[in-house]
């Protein structure tokens, strides 16, 4: 059975990765700014810094799609049953509803056949 916490506990997950890297991508940004280096390997440095953060960026928001996959997938077979659930009910409500009916004409039709058998016999007067 689905855990509808277990949708919480991940926006949090994600969200507490999201703070780090951030945090990350600040912190050596200025410890960066701040070595004592020249232009170019400072730029070099930063460059490559900056490629890599893209490349774990891109691979969460990738682990995240997937998870949104995944639960888009659980829905839809979670609806997919509920929707069979409700035809079969539906199906055995006419069916029943079919037998119930058919019942009471059979009723109506020996109600009706004593009721003529009665006022057809002698001493018994019609109503």
């Amino acid at each position: 059975m689905h855990n509808p916490n277990h949708y919480d506990q991940g926006t949090e997950d994600a969200t507490g990765w999201s703070a780090f890297l951030a945090g990350a991508l600040i912190g050596a940004g200025v410890a960066l700014l701040f070595a004592p280096q020249p232009g170019t390997e400072l730029r070099g440095r930063l460059r490559d810094y900056a490629n890599r953060a893209t490349d774990d960026l891109l691979d969460k928001g990738q682990g995240a799609w997937d998870t949104v996959v995944e639960r888009g997938k659980e829905f839809y077979e979670k609806g997919e049953e509920v929707v069979r659930d409700a035809g079969r009910s539906a199906k055995e409500f006419a069916e029943q509803g079919v037998k119930q009916g058919q019942e009471a004409v059979k009723d109506a039709g020996q109600s009706a056949k004593d009721f003529a058998q009665q006022t057809r016999e002698p001493g018994r007067a019609a109503l």
